[in-house]
């Protein structure tokens, strides 16, 4: 199963705080345990709202939002995408992980399990599937 796991943002993050080089130095090593347990697909910090932008749909209408977006309690500061056997799994390892935010900061990190094609049932046509792994394939020749 894999799961993505996501780092809520917080006032720091999005007013661009770096984390110390102690923060630094011990999610290096958390993700360095994940690389060699074999769990680790990616993971990445992400620059502050206020550098990127949504996308709004209504219909065939799209609109630009530029950031900053106020809500940081619903917003991502960095992910990992890992490979575990279960939900439970997953937890296991994030209690591991140093707190995202150095001091007195309150922070959460989210974990949601990423759909598979099996998870689609008889709509993930045989053709849909062969395209998505041809991607997935040409994804992976491409990085």
């Amino acid at each position: 199963m894999r799961f993505m796991v996501m780092v809520r943002a917080t006032q720091a993050s999005e007013a661009g705080v770096m984390p110390s080089e102690s923060l630094l130095t011990a999610m290096g090593n958390f993700n360095e345990e994940l690389v060699r347990a074999g769990v680790m697909l990616a993971g990445e910090g992400l620059h502050p709202s206020s550098a990127g932008a949504r996308v709004r749909f209504s219909g065939d209408r799209r609109e630009v939002i530029d950031g900053p977006f106020s809500e940081t309690r619903e917003l991502i500061a960095g992910f990992w995408l890992i490979q575990v056997r279960s939900l439970d799994e997953a937890i296991e390892w994030i209690k591991r992980a140093p707190n995202p935010f150095e001091g007195d900061v309150d922070s959460e990190i989210e974990i949601r399990r990423i759909y598979d094609a099996e998870d689609f049932g008889a709509e993930f046509t045989p053709e849909a599937r062969a395209q998505e792994e041809r991607l997935r394939a040409e994804i992976a020749s491409r990085h």
